[in-house]
């Protein structure tokens, strides 16, 4: 059997190196798909109903989920083959953004459901507002 240029030991901190890397550039790719927060506190709007389309808009977080399950995959991989030194930065940055990007998903839906209840809203207001009017 002949010896090859690098050892099994270098081959496997090299692909260990490369594993960090790819979980390091997910979560930057994920963080780079998080809503702006100017956008999310600015409104430019007419209405009500325009303030919250613009935020329901802004909350969208894009492609930050898939980046997420890309270094958490990754992350997992390494560390099961006990790839890592220390990984504790790499848990905790995936922990922190796994927390942001599901409270993010969670006002999103509120806004959305907001955005769907204000009008219904603003009609049966109408409605009876133009029914008592009818009456006198």
């Amino acid at each position: 059997m002949s010896q090859t240029t690098l050892g099994d030991d270098e081959l496997f901190g090299e692909a260990a190196a490369e594993v960090r890397a790819d979980v390091e550039e997910h979560l930057g790719k994920a963080r780079a798909e998080l809503p702006d927060p100017d956008e999310i506190w600015a409104a430019d709007a007419d209405n009500v109903l325009g303030v919250l389309n613009g935020l329901r808009s802004a909350l969208d977080a894009g492609e930050a989920e898939e980046h997420l399950r890309q270094a958490k995959k990754w992350y997992t991989m390494g560390d099961r083959a006990d790839a890592f030194e220390d990984a504790a930065d790499l848990a905790e940055a995936i922990e922190e953004l796994e927390e942001l990007i599901e409270s993010i998903g969670g006002a999103h839906d509120d806004v959305s459901d907001l955005t769907n209840a204000v009008p219904e809203l603003r009609g049966t207001l109408e409605d009876l507002d133009g029914g008592e009017a009818g009456d006198e």
